[in-house]
């Protein structure tokens, strides 16, 4: 494991680059149980500092301003460099390019990136020929802009000295991984604990689009079949080919559909489609007709209507603005 070889009664010491434009909870979920850890075993085991490019404030993706506590020096790190970044990371994260190859070079310590801090490193050359994940609705992106980068679906990852998350429930995973490889899953199981977090993902579990939460317990069908909706978007599967893997009758899944989404799974599979449409749009800039292809329509002119049906605004306006 990764920091299995930094046990010692030395607490392990940690920097965190923040980027502008960074998440709260990202920040919160790779921060707070290191913070948790120490207090539940009354020992001093992490160490962290919170870095800037340059400044010493940080500005979050909500407008909350982060005041940190030193600027990033390549020669002055402690023994896990974790980057943290969310939106505008290619402006905002430039200036962390040529900092983080010098880091690379001066210094063999496990380097990370949370969320968008991905990017970050795949853009700094450090994930090159290493296996790596990214938020959920970047991943094809992701691994279109960096083919030297094995890049999988998982909620986190963990290839020899370097680590990526998915997000802020994915680095919170992480955090426990660590805990756990260096203290033993009992406090691992305590921090979790503390922030009645009940269950934690291993880091090869998949990332959802739709985060289905009870629904896993209460309707495993409905579930199933939003996993197959979400498998198929750019394909889309009949209803009753949905029904049938499911086990039941088209009549039965609509019915499983109204009852806990109120919704038909017709419905609730085109906003899905349109949902991913928006997001190629929005975030990659993709043209219309792509998106359109991508997400299984056929007609570009149903794909219009459709989209500003759901909307209110039509597709090109969206990937213009």
């Amino acid at each position: 494991m990764l920091f299995e070889d930094r046990l010692g009664s030395e607490p392990l010491r940690i920097d965190i680059l923040v980027i502008d434009g960074f998440s709260l909870l990202s920040l919160a979920s790779t921060m707070e149980p290191l913070r948790a850890a120490n207090r539940v075993s009354g020992r001093e085991l992490y160490r962290w500092r919170l870095l800037g490019l340059g400044g010493r404030q940080a500005t979050s993706s909500s407008g909350v301003p982060l005041t940190l506590q030193e600027s990033f020096q390549p020669s002055d790190l402690g023994e896990v460099l974790i980057v943290v970044s969310a939106f505008e990371h290619e402006r905002n994260g430039a200036a962390a390019l040529p900092l983080l190859r010098a880091a690379a070079r001066q210094k063999r310590i496990p380097i990370g990136g949370v969320e968008a801090g991905s990017w970050i490193l795949a853009r700094a050359g450090l994930l090159d020929r290493y296996r790596a994940t990214t938020h959920w609705e970047d991943v094809e992106d992701f691994a279109l802009a960096y083919p030297n980068v094995e890049v999988v679906r998982d909620r986190y990852v963990i290839d020899r000295d370097r680590f990526t998350t998915g997000g802020a429930s994915p680095a919170f995973d992480l955090m426990l991984e660590l805990i756990r490889s260096q203290h033993g899953p009992g406090l691992a199981l305590d921090v979790s604990s503390i922030f009645i977090y009940d269950e934690s993902h291993p880091g090869a579990d998949p990332q959802p689009m739709v985060s289905t939460g009870r629904l896993d317990r209460a309707e495993p069908r409905l579930t199933a079949s939003i996993r197959l909706m979400e498998e198929r978007i750019d394909a889309p599967s009949s209803i009753a080919e949905l029904a049938r893997r499911a086990g039941m009758t088209a009549r039965g899944l609509q019915k499983l559909f109204r009852r806990h989404l109120d919704t038909s799974p017709g419905a609730y599979y085109l906003n899905l489609r349109l949902a991913a449409a928006r997001r190629m749009l929005e975030l990659a800039g993709r043209p219309v007709l792509e998106a359109a292809a991508q997400t299984g329509f056929t007609s570009s002119s149903a794909f219009a209507r459709a989209f500003r049906r759901r909307y209110g605004i039509s597709p090109g306006r969206v990937k213009a603005r």
